[in-house]
């Protein structure tokens, strides 16, 4: 247990930054950061780094589209120039019609606020998740990444580690039981552990000869 708590503070150290961090979003129970949260969320859900995604949400906030409301009213070529400012151009095409048909869902359906998302789900995981995949290319990886993150300021989430945050448990030798590994971080550090997890989940094996 010593060892494992060792581990976890170093990894923490190292690489515990959630992704929102890393996306400029101060993620807070209010509309606009958990509307910006989904944004990010769109953006990781293809096969892309996450560090392109990453830039991609930043340029996108850096041109005011920060609100559902604001990223509708951008039009389809400034939020595709933007895309591909950071690099994000294999789909910035279909990403930026997602982003538009998205904040229009958020707007129709939550009146902008996605608490009320939240609110429909009264407590309910699963619920939560299946609302979130209604959204434009948020599937069962974007329902994910949304709840890792989002367990930072919705506690009823808590402790989130999806498959990918496990198999980063697994490489450190840590505890693949999301409980057991929840004993070792409180409240919004679950979320870095999370994504520090997940970082170490996505990095590749090196081979013998690599080393």
């Amino acid at each position: 247990m010593a060892d494992a708590k060792a581990v976890v503070r170093e990894l923490l150290r190292e690489h515990g930054r959630t992704y929102a961090e890393e996306a400029g979003i101060r993620l807070a129970d209010k509309p606009a950061p958990l509307y910006q949260l989904l944004v990010l969320t769109v953006l990781l859900s293809i096969r892309i780094r996450a560090d392109l995604a990453v830039a991609a949400a930043r340029e996108l906030f850096a041109a005011g589209w920060t609100t559902p409301r604001k990223m509708r009213d951008a039009t389809w070529r400034e939020r595709v120039h933007a895309l591909g400012r950071a690099h994000y151009v294999r789909y910035d095409e279909s990403t930026s019609t997602r982003l538009s048909s998205g904040a229009q869902m958020v707007l129709d359906t939550y009146g902008g606020d996605l608490r009320r998302l939240r609110a429909a789900a009264d407590g309910d995981v699963r619920e939560l998740r299946r609302l979130l995949r209604e959204f434009p290319r948020v599937g069962e990886v974007g329902a994910d990444i949304f709840c890792r993150e989002a367990q930072a300021v919705w506690p009823e989430l808590r402790p989130y580690f999806d498959r990918r945050a496990l198999v980063g448990a697994e490489r450190l030798g840590l505890p693949r039981d999301p409980d057991r590994l929840a004993r070792f971080a409180r409240g919004d550090d679950l979320a870095r552990l999370s994504a520090a997890l997940v970082r170490v989940g996505l990095e590749r094996r090196r081979s013998p000869a690599a080393a």
